[in-house]
């Protein structure tokens, strides 16, 4: 994987990988690991905490002109006992909202655990309306604790079939350890594991050591599981996808000149893209949201979150 891309090999670069059309800046404040659902009162996005909000809120009409809820926190709290904290709050990440079939809304989040402070473990919470208040449920949706914890938890809708995937976080084992996706099937209340999880993806020698953030969609009977690899606050961070005929797998990552889908260097309507990853699917599979350093200098000013259109077929994506 490229950390440094020579100006003089750059463009052949991006027409090898078929990376022409540009992504737009949605939200030029710190949204990190956005999530988004469409609603019949337009778009909204969630995002990792920031300051005292736990889960940011943002909103579209149309997915083009998008609002910060400034103020609104979707998961305010109180938190059950598995939930711990640090630095005085409980450190959600990348909350993931789906709406069940009798109208709830469904929120899977990260948090850190009461029984290591170091590490995430994900849980569900549900809302009668799309911006909250959540309320978590009781029990831990899954908590790896051995293996490092969990993040970065999203749901996904199958039929009539509720599913959650998830990376077990190695990473904060180090020493390359395995982060898998997992594919968690859930009962009809979508809040409540069924049976056990089910590994559908790992990194390899071409992912820096890491994957994380999976999102998944259906089209046309294919499985497309999105993910990124490196590091968020490395230059090398990106956005890639999985194909797969069954939802379980086995799942084939997609290669140049399809993917990765957006690497460092990468147009938008505001210049080239820094880290760009992170990236979640809309439930028809037509659009996606993902974030990107606002300053090329360094992750420390924050993780914007950015918009495109896709077209998803024969196996593989396409910003348009």
């Amino acid at each position: 994987m490229l950390s440094y891309i020579p100006l003089a090999l750059a463009p052949l670069l991006f027409l090898g990988r078929l990376a022409a059309a540009e992504a737009v800046l949605a939200l030029n404040v710190d949204f990190p690991d956005p999530c988004v659902i469409q609603t019949d009162n337009g778009y909204y996005a969630f995002s990792t905490a920031s300051g005292d909000v736990n889960a940011q809120v943002a909103s579209s009409p149309d997915f083009s002109s998008w609002t910060l809820l400034e103020g609104t926190d979707a998961l305010p709290g109180p938190f059950p006992s598995w939930v711990g904290s640090q630095g005085g709050r409980p450190q959600i990440w990348a909350p993931d909202v789906i709406q069940r079939a009798d109208g709830t809304y469904v929120m899977y989040f990260a948090a850190v655990s009461s029984s290591d402070t170091g590490k995430h473990c994900v849980g569900a919470a549900t809302s009668t309306t799309i911006t909250g208040p959540y309320t978590p449920e009781e029990n831990v949706l899954a908590c790896p604790l051995s293996q490092g914890g969990a993040i970065d938890a999203a749901g996904f809708i199958d039929g009539d079939q509720y599913y959650v995937v998830y990376k077990v976080d190695g990473s904060n084992l180090g020493n390359n350890s395995p982060t898998p996706i997992m594919l968690q099937a859930m009962e009809s209340d979508a809040v409540t594991p069924s049976g056990d999880p089910v590994q559908i993806l790992d990194h390899d020698d071409g992912d820096g050591g890491n994957i994380e953030a999976p999102s998944l969609v259906n089209v046309d009977g294919i499985y497309y599981l999105s993910f990124s690899s490196s590091i968020f606050d490395q230059t090398t961070y990106d956005s890639s996808y999985a194909t797969a005929t069954s939802i379980t797998g086995p799942y084939a990552k997609a290669h140049t000149p399809n993917a990765p889908l957006l690497v460092t260097g990468d147009p938008s309507n505001v210049g080239t893209l820094t880290a760009p990853g992170g990236l979640d699917f809309s439930a028809d599979g037509t659009k996606i949201v993902f974030a990107a350093w606002i300053s090329s200098d360094g992750v420390g000013s924050g993780r914007a979150m950015y918009t495109a259109s896709v077209q998803i077929s024969d196996d593989v994506v396409k910003i348009l």
